[in-house]
């Protein structure tokens, strides 16, 4: 072995072993925050007219205080699904309960969902957002995607710009990036001090605290590939001349993170999967299943919400059209 190479794996082990030991030491810090947080929010806090729901599909829900490893979850996990054919039926069904529950949640005009995806860069968001909200009524369904602050925002609290796009009763947003950005990018880019970056777990989980208790369902779902997986969706972009512009030389830098950000990502989850804004790790490796596991993890959500239309006008059997 040449000098050169023996010296790039003392660095490369040294670098895991760094990712371990952070990893710990976060995991070891969101036991702590989680027991904070649960100390100050007293059964009385908790007591509201329309408390989260509990969907009836927990499969890849993260449980509160349970430290979870994102290499102990099988990106390529299907259930018991060999290709698309087998779920495009279900994912039809799926889609028409989401479809009826929305229109149920507009209409009742009383509730809101915020929907939170996170991933890795080339992870999926755009492609969920594409299949699973397909057939939503445009009126009551927005989308946000989050990019680097303006001046303006970067001059507020690192929540301001996002409280803003929060959904208004009667709706269901989509954060594509999220305030999870604030614990992700920040950190492994080192954009801010650790001692900031760690205490805003817990700001986090107050401020999804405080949006449950507004009447706004918080879910979120980050959308597990594994690095070959990113690599071959890469290079599918380099070779379709039609997807060339969702390539950028910077996702070669950002794939060299990709430890870093593995480490990110799961202590952001540990420290912040609550019973009132829980984390689903959904396998991203096969597009059509995760497709599958999100619409109906949402649709469990709508349907543990139970919105309902409001009552009709009395008198409406008497009324007769003029002609």
């Amino acid at each position: 072995m040449s000098k050169s190479k023996h010296s790039s794996n003392k660095v490369s082990t040294s670098a895991q072993d760094t990712a371990i030991a952070e990893s710990k030491k976060t995991k070891k810090a969101a036991q702590e925050a989680t027991t904070s947080v649960a100390k100050q929010m007293t059964p009385e806090t908790l007591l509201v007219d329309n408390p989260p729901p509990k969907p009836n599909y927990p499969h890849y829900r993260v449980k509160p205080g349970e430290a979870i490893t994102l290499a102990d979850f099988d990106p390529n996990a299907c259930e018991d699904y060999e290709n698309k054919k087998d779920v495009d039926k279900e994912l039809e069904q799926q889609l028409e309960r989401l479809k009826d529950l929305q229109q149920r949640l507009y209409a009742e005009n009383q509730r809101s969902l915020l929907i939170v995806l996170q991933a890795i860069d080339t992870g999926g968001k755009d492609g969920t957002i594409k299949h699973v909200f397909s057939g939503i009524n445009p009126q009551g369904c927005q989308v946000w995607s989050f990019k680097t602050p303006s001046t303006e925002e970067a001059n507020h609290d690192f929540l301001w710009r996002y409280h803003q796009r929060t959904p208004q009763r009667g709706m269901i947003a989509i954060f594509n990036r999220s305030h999870y950005e604030d614990v992700l990018i920040v950190r492994v880019k080192k954009l801010v001090s650790e001692d900031d970056w760690r205490k805003r777990y817990q700001i986090i989980n107050e401020f999804e605290h405080m949006l449950t208790l507004n009447k706004t369902t918080v879910i979120k779902f980050f959308l597990h590939i594994s690095k070959d997986e990113q690599k071959q969706r890469l290079e599918s972009r380099l070779a379709n001349p039609d997807k060339r512009w969702k390539f950028s030389s910077n996702d070669i830098k950002e794939r060299l993170l990709w430890n870093d950000y593995q480490v990110a990502f799961e202590d952001a989850i540990n420290n912040c999967s609550t019973t009132y804004a829980p984390w689903y790790v959904v396998p991203g490796n096969k597009k059509w299943y995760r497709n599958l596991v999100i619409a109906r993890t949402i649709a469990d959500t709508l349907e543990a919400m139970n919105p309902q239309y409001p009552a009709p006008e009395e008198g409406l059997e008497n009324i007769v059209i003029p002609d």
